[in-house]
């Protein structure tokens, strides 16, 4: 299997579907899905832009509020007309404010003066009166409140306004900015009224101008842009923004800006009939505000808003009547007026604040014409926006599955930094608008996909991998291949590994010797010590129990380059444990422990083996056969340990004493095997010297050469008298001498028997 198979096997599922998510998201962007879940959060986004932002004062705009303050010191609102030209006068003639736009309309005559009541009764029960009528005509110009303010409106830069309504007609309407006839044939697309609830005559014809108020709610009832120009009949009439800015700044006309033809309109100016800005005509040049679909434009909202939000100064009614305001607050400024009072109702649902003051909604707008400043969502945001999650998605879709958890989630919070960084960048210093709801979503979804496969199929796979090696390795191998799954597997390789196998010697005998119980004490005691010898001391692996024997390996599933090393001195390391264990049995009265060992190095077969009804994770091979043949002959040489050459080459740590060429059963080629004594530098001067004299005797035995081995292997007896493995080689040489070994003999034993 390559290696590009095994990623495909591997990462292949996470990658589908983490580019199946990206392509969703791409095409949402281009708009195949629409989610409110998603128009909500991209609201959230954008007024999160304008929090993080700091107003700055602007003293063209002033607001001048009907607030709780006014209205304690004149009265429940709608004030009577006489006080609102009073506020007009105050505004123009006074202060001399350079425009005025009222967030309030006059749709009905005022009455509140009497005088139709005076005037009927002097026409019915009061007509005998004499000089009644005439002093009633005397009266009738300073009790006719909209004559009043008709005329402080006359002359002035003063804009009403007005809402737009299907369900009624009332008042009249000001002069349109222009038809439908005036575009010669072309279609403007906007948003349509049938009906409106308008200004009185008197109070229109008198006024500059008026504009429309009436709130554009997104879905979620939230205000985040203004219709501009609005169609009502064959007319379009803009708002009372952009209404009381042509006034402030003596446009000769508003009208929609065409740059192309029919025929070379994108599909977002097709949205708004072709017009990306509505022009303003100055006495110089052209002030251009861009629009998107039905003629509306992006409110850039400035502070929290009301009193005291920081972008623009409020000024009491009250104060404005009574004089008390500085004139160069109020000189020159554009005015609005219009009021935070919660009673009156004119709170609106913004970004910033859900409590925010209709007529700042109008303060903002006003702001961003006067300075020419607007965010607008640019005709090829769509494609921005698909490019841009793509390259996240394929990023965060691909590279996360190749990385350690730490960097993929240092990737993941790298790419969502850019994400919206990037957004916010193009806000403040392009003035774009741009979606952030759909990358971020996706990278999150990416983000919780790479978690959830890393968790549920990563972390899954790492603890079925250490519950399956748990009993097989010691602990801290565990932790280690349960940190890095990725490096282990339970399918059958090949590789150089040591295997060993420890026997009791005469179980069957000890067997017989104890009751059933204390046998079982007794063998749990003896596998338990010895188990713990290999997984804990050096690191190896259990393979299983066969009866009373151990098998155990070194290598594998954790590779060891001193394999060897590690299965000798655990050897020497259980003979010791053996050692003790006999000393307790026998205090018990229980037969005593002997054990033989074998160990061989060499090439193994390893892996999850068995059938589909058991497996265990083992070792096989011709290496691994030699091994358990070794321990099996340790009892003839009376040694409790022997090793295979390989095994002595590999780990040349240790002193070693050959014990013979043998050839076992299975096998034609002879093996040197070896005892190890202990480690090389643990030997003294007359254990050395003991070991060279004896490779000399077994050199000598080779060579037939009987007599002078006799005699060396004779003196190595006294001094060990306990050796059984001198013992063997004087019974050798008698038996050689009294049957000599047939011509061409190479000094290899043979065994017949496994």
């Amino acid at each position: 299997m390559t290696k590009r198979t095994r990623m495909l096997r591997k990462y292949g599922p996470r990658w589908v579907l983490g580019l199946a998510l990206t392509v969703a998201a791409a095409l949402s962007t281009l708009g195949f899905f629409h989610s409110d879940s998603i128009e909500r959060m991209d609201g959230f986004v954008a007024g999160l832009r304008m929090r993080i932002e700091a107003p700055v004062l602007d003293a063209r705009v002033v607001i001048v509020d009907i607030d709780e303050k006014s209205l304690a010191a004149i009265g429940r609102f709608p004030w009577s007309r006489d006080t609102q030209a009073r506020l007009v006068t105050q505004l123009t003639r006074h202060y001399g404010a350079g425009a005025v736009g009222f967030d309030i309309s006059f749709p009905e005559p005022d009455t509140s003066s009497g005088y139709a009541v005076l005037e009927r009764l002097a026409n019915d029960e009061l007509a005998g009166v004499a000089g009644l009528k005439e002093q009633l005509a005397g009266l009738k110009a300073g009790m006719d409140y909209d004559g009043l303010l008709a005329d402080a409106l006359r002359g002035q830069n003063v804009v009403l306004g007005y809402n737009v309504s299907d369900k009624l007609r009332k008042g009249v309407l000001p002069p349109p900015a222009f038809t439908v006839e005036s575009l010669n044939g072309r279609e403007l697309l906007a948003y349509t009224s049938s009906g409106y609830e308008a200004n009185i005559a008197r109070l229109q014809q008198a006024a500059a101008g008026a504009g429309i108020f009436t709130a554009s709610t997104d879905a979620d009832g939230v205000i985040r842009s203004s219709i501009m120009l609005q169609r009502i009949g064959d007319a379009y009439y803009p708002s009372l923004s952009l209404a009381t800015a042509a006034v402030y700044l003596k446009a000769r006309a508003i009208a929609p800006y065409f740059d192309t033809t029919v025929e070379q309109l994108s599909d977002a100016e097709k949205d708004s009939g072709g017009a990306a800005f509505i022009s303003l005509f100055l006495p110089r040049g052209q002030l251009r505000i861009p629009v998107g679909e039905g003629l509306t434009t992006y409110i850039q909202f400035r502070g929290r808003g009301g009193p005291g939000g920081g972008a623009f100064r409020y000024v009491s009614a009250v104060d404005v009547l009574t004089g008390a305001v500085p004139a160069a607050q109020l000189k020159g400024a554009l005015v609005l007026v219009g009021s935070t009072a919660p009673g009156i109702n004119d709170l609106r649902v913004t970004p910033v604040n859900p409590e925010y003051p209709g007529v700042e909604v109008h303060a903002n707008l006003l702001k961003s014409i006067l300075d020419n400043d607007f965010k607008a969502r640019p005709a090829e945001a769509y494609l921005f926006e698909c490019l841009q999650v793509l390259v996240l998605g394929l990023v965060l879709a691909l590279v996360p599955a190749l990385l350690t958890p730490v960097r993929a989630v240092l990737l993941t919070m790298a790419a969502l930094a850019a994400a919206i960084g990037i957004n916010f960048y193009l806000y403040y210093e392009s003035d774009m608008v741009l979606n952030a709801a759909v990358p971020v979503l996706l990278i999150g979804a990416l983000f919780v996909l790479n978690l959830g496969f890393g968790y549920f199929v990563e972390v899954r796979k790492s603890q079925a991998l250490v519950s399956r090696f748990r009993e097989y390795v010691a602990p801290e191998l565990v932790a280690e291949m349960a940190d890095n799954p990725e490096q282990y597997t339970m399918d059958g390789e090949s590789r150089e590994l040591t295997v060993l196998f420890i026997d009791v010697r005469g179980f069957t005998t000890i067997s017989e010797q104890l009751t059933p119980k204390a046998l079982r004490e007794y063998i749990n005691l003896y596998l338990t010590a010895m188990s713990e010898d290999i997984r804990d001391s050096h690191c190896g692996t259990l393979d299983k129990y066969i009866g009373d024997a151990v098998m155990a390996f070194w290598g594998a599933p954790v590779a060891f380059a001193d394999h060897a090393r590690r299965a000798v001195a655990t050897a020497l390391l259980m003979q010791a444990g053996a050692a003790r264990l006999d000393l307790e049995f026998q205090a018990r009265g229980w037969p005593p422990l002997k054990v033989g060992i074998g160990i061989n190095s060499g090439l193994m077969h390893v892996g999850d083996m068995g059938s589909k009804i058991r497996r265990a994770y083992t070792v096989m091979g011709d290496a691994v056969n030699l091994g358990a043949r070794l321990e099996g002959i340790t009892k003839v040489y009376g040694v409790g340990i022997a090793a295979g050459e390989a095994t002595r080459h590999a780990a040349p740590d240790f002193a070693w004493r050959e014990l013979d060429l043998v050839r076992v059963k299975g096998k034609h080629e002879p093996v040197a095997i070896f005892e190890p004594l202990g480690p090389a530098d643990s030997l003294d001067e007359a254990g050395a010297a003991r070991l060279v004299t004896w490779h000399a005797a077994l050199a000598l035995v080779r060579a037939q050469q009987w007599d002078p081995a006799e005699v060396i292997l004779g003196q190595l007896s006294d001094d060990e008298p306990g050796c059984a493995l001198y013992r063997l080689y004087l019974d050798r040489i008698a038996i050689y001498r009294a049957d000599p070994p047939a011509p061409g003999w190479d000094g290899v034993t043979t065994f017949d028997t496994k």
